[in-house]
């Protein structure tokens, strides 16, 4: 029996799953929490020796249920764009600065007004890596200066790992701006952003998905109980990783995880530019693939926040509350929200736009306004889908995973916004299993990628959308694009802190 062990950090901690090779089946999953600080507004932040230790303690509670098996390989997936900043034996400077974490919004303002054609392909977010190094360099200088590396998360835990600072060229690809064609980083790019320094302080040594990295260090072996002979493959991005286990690696397919945020991933056999959608990045997850991807800020996070903070809803409670919204129909409440309570990832790009609420009347009750936002959050998603669409790119096929299965009404009005039947996955172990088959093909039982992701691809449930629910989206969604145009100059952050009179924040 030859066991994988698939590492995935999340944003709120760690699960380490083991998956047989030959069963081709997760045997057992653990996890352990970890905690996420708000310093200020806009501020997310989490300690890398706090993943370290819920690491060894996911670790090694999963090896003792598991009776203590060899493990051939290990593998590591981890939330994009978490930056650390730290000395070359790892030492961290100062809490890491979470994907969510917005405070680079200036900094990456900056790099619209840049010139390079690495621009053209990656382009940069606030969330992105390249943004947040420049916050860093001009906010924290003495810092940036003492940073011998700047690294994600997952480049951080596979040196604690291997001992060993390499990058994923999938993250390489999608938030560093590295040219994959031609192997090198646009060193010209971040000397023009004014982070010179940058190229030096980036892990230097770019490795593919399912590459090896190399063995364990007798230190992490101790700290996970594991042997010194676990192999270490190169993983990346989580949401990336889990193509490989949805089978959305063709043309036309798209994998979609709906929970906290939304992540919309598609691949292209040929270059094709999407206003709005990140991308395309050649090669960073398969050879001879561009990777497009689309998303949404805040998702899974609006409703928890109306259930729990605006309506003062426990968990019983909020199921109650799905239940009755899930009674109205589509657009039959008289309100229109926007979901933009964290900015637009994409189609707008603008970390400053922020939620609406339109057509309030002294009828409304708390139903009318979670089916809106329900709504709201199914035609954002819906938009995305419109984007692609209107560039000719057809969606044929849709596997979806995440926490929205939870929530029935917030899935069916996805599906029935979109038009498109899902292929829903029962379980959330997809970027587990992801990293399972990345670490096969760095043990050699795989001749490339893509025949790995053939042979973990995990298979659903289909669920069909509504016609006539459908008809009643569509004609929303054109509401839904009119009202961002419209309200967007008002709502958009700055204009707001205008209003106050207060300056915006740096």
């Amino acid at each position: 029996m030859t066991l994988l062990l698939g590492l995935d950090f999340g944003t709120g901690g760690v699960r380490a799953g083991l998956y047989d090779l030959h069963s081709h089946k997760l045997v057992q999953v653990a996890e352990a929490p970890y905690a996420t600080e708000y310093p200020q507004l806009g501020w997310a932040e989490q300690s890398p020796q706090e993943w370290w230790s819920a690491l060894g303690s996911a670790c090694r509670t999963l090896m003792a249920q598991a009776g203590h098996p060899h493990v051939a390989a290990v593998c590591v997936a981890a939330t994009a764009s978490t930056v650390v900043a730290a000395r070359s034996n790892g030492e961290p400077l100062r809490p890491a600065l979470l994907w969510m974490d917005c405070r680079a919004t200036e900094a990456s303002a900056h790099t619209a007004h840049v010139t390079h054609p690495m621009m053209n392909v990656g382009g940069d977010a606030v969330e992105w890596l390249i943004p947040k190094a420049m916050w860093l360099a001009h906010n924290e200088p003495q810092v940036y200066a003492q940073a011998d590396r700047i690294c994600e998360a997952v480049d951080w835990i596979n040196y604690q790992l291997t001992g060993r600072w390499v990058a994923s060229q999938l993250n390489a690809s999608c938030k560093w701006n590295y040219d994959t064609l031609n192997q090198r980083f646009p060193v010209e790019l971040y000397e023009e952003l004014g982070v010179p320094e940058l190229a030096e302080k980036l892990p230097r040594e770019v490795i593919p998905v399912g590459g090896r990295i190399g063995q364990l260090s007798a230190n992490a072996a101790s700290h996970l109980g594991l042997s010194r002979d676990t192999l270490v493959a190169q993983g990346g991005i989580d949401a990336h990783m889990a193509m490989l286990s949805a089978g959305t690696t063709g043309a036309g397919e798209l994998l979609f995880i709906g929970g906290t945020s939304v992540v919309q991933l598609m691949h292209t056999p040929q270059r094709m530019d999407v206003p709005g959608i990140w991308g395309p990045y050649p090669g960073a997850l398969l050879d001879g693939q561009w990777l497009m991807e689309g998303g949404q800020v805040s998702a899974g996070s609006i409703l928890n926040w109306l259930a729990q903070k605006i309506f003062g809803l426990n968990d019983a409670e909020h199921q109650q509350m799905i239940k009755k919204a899930a009674l109205l129909q589509p657009g039959s409440t008289g309100l229109l929200v926007l979901d933009y309570w964290m900015g637009n990832r994409t189609p707008y790009r603008s970390p400053d736009m922020r939620g609406a609420i339109l057509g309030l009347s002294l009828n409304h009750d708390r139903h009318d306004l979670y089916r809106a936002s329900v709504e709201a959050i199914a035609l954002g998603s819906a938009n995305i889908f419109h984007t692609w669409s209107s560039q000719g790119i057809e969606i044929t096929r849709v596997v979806a995973a995440g926490g929205f299965q939870k929530n029935p009404l917030w899935l069916q009005a996805t599906i029935d916004a979109t038009g498109v039947p899902f292929e829903m996955v029962a379980h959330d172990n997809l970027t587990l299993i992801g990293t399972a088959a990345a670490a096969a093909c760095a043990l050699g039982e795989f001749s490339h990628l893509q025949q790995a992701a053939d042979n973990f691809t995990t298979r659903g449930t289909l669920i069909e959308p509504d016609a006539e629910a459908h008809e009643q989206y569509v004609e929303l969604l054109g509401r839904y694009r009119a009202a961002t145009d419209s309200v967007a100059p008002i709502s958009c952050k700055p204009a707001l802190a205008r209003l106050r009179g207060v300056r915006p924040a740096a």
